[in-house]
Parts: C-alpha cells; structure tokens; sequence
C-alpha cells in the first residue's frame, strides 16, 4: 500500500539520480551508511543530510535540505516516523520529485500530503533491498 512495487521501479530507475539521505551521518554502525554504499554502487549521487554536516562516502554534507545548493530528485529518510513527516514537508518544498521513507518509518498523513502535492514516495521499504530485485 505504502510502496507498491511500481511506486519502487519509478523512483529507482526514472526519477532521478541525486539522493539526499536525512539521518546519514559518518557512524558506519548506523543503516544509513550502509544504504547509502549501495545507492552510490548502484550509480545515484547520495548528499549527506544530517546536523553535524558530515562529509560521507566522499560527498559534502548539509544541515539540512533547505541548505542544499541545488536541485534532489530524492529525499530518503532515516529518522523516526515522529520526525519524518516534517522532513517530507521540506521535500516538497524543496522540490523533491520523490520521498522514501526507510524500513520502520511510517507517517499515514505525510504520505497524504506528500502525493497530493505530486511526488512520488514510499514508506517502510529499503532501496539496498529493493534495487537488487528489480534485476
């Protein structure tokens, strides 16, 4: 329902290849780090979101999306669902074509607000999961 498997091929093959990963930070135990090795493998260009404005996997950091100097076709995101719904505010705003939300992250109402305003997403679903299965 949150992330029908057409929902999953279009962002993954047709919407664009800049993602930016709220909650990735330099802490290799953190799951955010490791999704992002597989997207950067998979050729999409991950931009770092998170406080410290960390440099990860050899891309520049930003506090946060607003401060991101150019255009994201992806916002993937790895905060709890109490925060979540805020940050896919910011991905409209942004002008984000697309909002994935990670495994355990569910927000019923930002999944609302985020298709009305036109953009793909999906909820409780990993890309390293999913790229591998669309062969």
């Amino acid at each position: 329902m949150y992330g029908d498997d057409a929902a999953v091929r279009e962002i993954l093959t047709r919407l664009g290849d800049t993602w930016a990963v709220v909650g990735l930070s330099a802490n290799r135990g953190r799951a955010a780090y490791g999704v992002a090795q597989v997207l950067q493998r998979f050729g999409k260009r991950i931009v770092p979101v998170h406080p410290e404005a960390e440099t990860v996997h050899g891309e520049q950091g930003y506090a946060s999306l607003a401060e991101i100097p150019f255009d994201v076709d992806v916002v993937d995101v790895f905060v709890n669902s109490e925060l979540a719904g805020a940050v896919a505010d910011e991905a409209v705003a942004k002008g984000a074509r697309a909002v994935w939300f990670q495994l355990g992250v569910v927000d019923e109402a930002a999944f609302a607000r985020t298709r009305a305003a036109g953009l793909a997403m999906v909820m409780d679903r990993c890309p390293a999961i999913e790229i591998p299965r669309l062969g």
